[in-house]
Parts: structure tokens; C-alpha cells; sequence
């Protein structure tokens, strides 16, 4: 899975599942643009590209800010010359009961989570569009196929980037931009390692291979997806989850 001489945006890149993320595609030939809204943060993973061989960019970017996302693809192309890959990986969480949940907090998560991936596709779509080829992958969750309790915010936006990629599959289809998702299960990250270690263990219990998945794991699926030899799907949903949904 060559990536040599492509481009690759990947938001919130500066930790977690972004960072490994774009390691693994920069590995592969790609020079990626990291965008975060902690621009220190992913300069670090810059550094780390770099000390491997690699190529890439930090790019202070807030993708619920339209302008500033409009900017930030405008960077990367001036500055990389083109555009080939787009992963919708930035994302927040606000937990709390429907019964409870702010109102604030519900916008919020709606406005990064999906109003977010909508600007950076609709900017790369301009883009790939033009050059009639392009890959999109989004990073959708199992919460939006099967719900969370005191995820109301977070599973709706999940979900609903799946309606999203399926629609921009449709549109980018005639003009070779393939847009596929990806559907977490509970991955070992930062978040999940701060819950205590008897929730931990029973998460595992509801997983079929017994293990919290890995930030790896995921980064795998998005190789693939950007890879050549994922050019004839498109409008998919890739569960990564250890076998915790099986539709």
C-alpha cells in the first residue's frame, strides 16, 4: 500500500487515534498536513514523521470555524501541491443523560463532530472534484449503529456521518473520489485508560476477541481505504470493533 507522492490531510492529528493515523500513512509514502486545534501538539507529531523519514505539516486548524478550515486546505495545497486523501478523524465528546444534556453541549459536539466533517469534506471535495480522483475516509463510531447511554450528542453525529458518506459516495463517485467510513469499536486511547479498570474489563466481556482495540487497528482500515487497492469501493461502513457489532 504505496502512498508515494500523495497528500493527506488528517484532522485532529496531534494525539490518539489522529497521530498514530498519520505516522502509518506518512510511513507509506504520504506527506500529510495535520490539522489540530493545538498546533504545538501536532508539530510534535511533525517532529515524529520527520526523525522516521517522513514528510508533513502542522496546520493550526478549528473545523467547526468554516473560514479557517477554507484556509487550512488552501495551505495545504499551495504549499504540497495537491490533495489526495482527507481523514475526518477530529472529534469531542460532552456526556450526559438526553434527559440532562445542555443545550450547549449538544451544539457543540454537533458542531465539531459533523458540521466540522462537513467543511473539510466540502473543502476537499473542491479539490479532489477538480482532479477527478481523491479518497475521504470518516470516522464514524459503533455508537452510531447501536446508541450509548449518555452519548445522545455524540451517537447522533455519528450516525449521521454515515448518512454524510454515503451521500458524498454518491456525488464523488463520477469523477473518482471514493468516501468511506470507519466505525470504531472502543479503542485503547487516552479516554478509554482513564475509566476504571472494572469498566474496562467489562467492556472487554461484551467484545467477541476479548480486547479493547488499538489506535493501529484503525490506522490499518484507513491505509487500506487510501490505498489503490480500495479504488472500487466507496459508500461503505468499516467496522472496527473486534467483532462487538456484527450487521
Amino acid at each position: 500500500m504505496d502512498l508515494t507522492g500523495q497528500v493527506a490531510v488528517v484532522t485532529g492529528a496531534s494525539r490518539g487515534i489522529g497521530e498514530v493515523v498519520a505516522r502509518t500513512l506518512a510511513s507509506a509514502g504520504a506527506t500529510c498536513c495535520l490539522a489540530s486545534r493545538n498546533e504545538a501538539a501536532a508539530k510534535t507529531v511533525v517532529q515524529a514523521i520527520e526523525e522516521e523519514g517522513g514528510r508533513a505539516i502542522a496546520v493550526a486548524c478549528d473545523i467547526a470555524d468554516g473560514d479557517q478550515v477554507e484556509a487550512m486546505v488552501a495551505r495545504c495545497t499551495a504549499e504540497l501541491g495537491r490533495l489526495d486523501i482527507l481523514l475526518n478523524n477530529a472529534g469531542i465528546t460532552r456526556d450526559g443523560l438526553a434527559i440532562r444534556l445542555k443545550p450547549e453541549d449538544w451544539q457543540a459536539v454537533l458542531d465539531v463532530n459533523l458540521t466540522g466533517t462537513w467543511f473539510c469534506s466540502q473543502a476537499a471535495f473542491k479539490v479532489m472534484l477538480k482532479q477527478r480522483s481523491g479518497r475521504i475516509i470518516n470516522i464514524s463510531s459503533i455508537v452510531g449503529a447501536i446508541g450509548n447511554v449518555g452519548q445522545a450528542n455524540y451517537a447522533a453525529t455519528k450516525a449521521a456521518i454515515i448518512g454524510l458518506t454515503k451521500t458524498l459516495a454518491r456525488e464523488g463517485a463520477p469523477r473518482g473520489v471514493t468516501v468511506n467510513a470507519i466505525a470504531p469499536g472502543f479503542i485503547d486511547t487516552a479516554m478509554t485508560q482513564a475509566l476504571p479498570e472494572k469498566v474496562r474489563e467489562e467492556l472487554k466481556g461484551h467484545i467477541p476477541l476479548g480486547r479493547l482495540g488499538t489506535p493501529m487497528d484503525v490506522a490499518h482500515a484507513v491505509l487500506f481505504l487510501a490505498s489503490s487497492g480500495a479504488s472500487y469501493i466507496t459508500g461503505q461502513v468499516i467496522h472496527v470493533n473486534g467483532g462487538m457489532l456484527m450487521p
